[in-house]
């Protein structure tokens, strides 16, 4: 026997153990990947029964969401109004302590220069009774 033949022979075996593993392989492979898709396709057909009430969902929370914005533009537009009022309320507090300080220190004026003019009428002289100068008599003379 030819030495040439025999490894003709055992290069031509190699290759053939080499294509029955690769051929092993890629029906493993191919299992797998069947088992995969079958997986897949449960997973889809649960997504599918989920995404109607995952749709509703979503379309009640956005409805909410809408009714939230549009109280919180209600809210804005009350606090807007209230702080017009807070302002004004400043404004004519400010305005009415302005007009009322000046008229109330006018009267008591006019009261004390009433006492004033009353008591000189009654005691006489500079307003002052005859017990009140003899006791601060003292005083006037310095």
């Amino acid at each position: 026997m030819d030495p040439a033949y025999l490894l003709d022979g055992g290069i031509g075996l190699g290759v053939l153990i080499i294509g029955v593993a690769t051929l092993l392989l890629f029906m493993r492979v191919g299992r797998t990947l069947d088992r995969v898709d079958t997986v897949l396709d449960q997973s889809m057909a649960q997504l599918d029964k989920l995404s109607g009430p995952i749709g509703e969902t979503l379309t009640h929370v956005g409805g909410v969401m809408g009714t939230v914005d549009g109280t919180l533009a209600k809210v804005s537009g009350v606090m807007d109004a209230l702080e017009n009022i807070a302002s004004s309320l400043a404004k004519m507090t400010t305005a009415a302590q302005g007009a009322v300080t000046p008229t109330l220190l006018n009267a008591a004026h006019l009261v004390t220069n009433v006492t004033e003019g009353l008591r000189r009428i009654v005691t006489g002289g500079n307003g002052r009774s005859e017990t009140h100068r003899e006791e601060h008599s003292d005083e006037w003379r310095d």
